[in-house]
């Protein structure tokens, strides 16, 4: 028969003027938060003073999260999925799905352009199209150009939108495309999807610049 182990004890704080009880979160902790850390000892200065900083931006950072709207939750999950997609197709040395061209003529005529010269785009455009908005088989790497609508490097007797179906279907057939074109599943995503959604996709995307360096 096994032994459980002793809950701790609640004891005072240390510093005189606190005397706080509170119950330690370790061995040997004589003090009740960071603040009292630094009052005990000089030598905590440095690194209580880091743990408040810490738990400052954390509420911070949580009071930012509840003051968002599912409007800004769904645009940051859009974005984390844009991102995976547009490096995933870079690392695989992918051209724009629209005009065809490779990376390099790209770079070399766009690549001054704020925000790099390529984008991560919409086949079935997110205004009309939202239920789509965040599959990944319906996001590919467009440059900036293409993914603006300007004719300027269209393929030659095609729409920028016309060039991105036809470079889709070179990519992943016929059959495909057309089974994207026809999904009208209705995607309706909670704050907590939205928030998964993005946790994943900036993780992959994490990965897939590790593998890279």
């Amino acid at each position: 028969m096994s032994l459980q182990a002793k809950a701790p004890r609640p004891k005072k704080c240390r510093v005189e003027s606190c005397r706080t009880l509170f119950v330690p979160a370790r061995m040997g902790q004589a003090v009740c938060s960071p603040a009292c850390a630094i009052i005990d000892a000089p030598k905590n200065q440095d690194r209580a003073r880091k743990a408040i900083q810490r738990e400052e931006r954390a509420d911070i950072k949580e009071r930012k999260e509840k003051l968002k709207s599912r409007s800004e939750f769904l645009h940051e999950a859009e974005k984390a999925v844009r991102d995976y997609r547009r490096i995933y197709e870079l690392s695989i040395g992918s051209g724009c799905i629209s005009c065809g061209e490779s990376q390099e003529s790209i770079l070399a005529a766009q690549g001054w352009k704020v925000g790099g010269a390529f984008d991560g785009g919409h086949f079935m455009g997110k205004g009309a199209r939202p239920e789509l908005r965040l599959i990944p088989e319906n996001i590919w790497l467009q440059c900036k150009a293409c993914n603006s609508g300007s004719y300027m490097h269209a393929r030659k007797g095609y729409t920028v939108s016309q060039g991105f179906r036809s470079g889709l279907i070179d990519r992943i057939g016929l059959e495909a495309v057309e089974a994207l074109e026809a999904d009208h599943e209705p995607r309706k995503y909670t704050i907590d999807e939205l928030k998964a959604i993005t946790v994943q996709y900036r993780a992959k995307t994490r990965e897939l610049k590790r593998t890279a360096a």
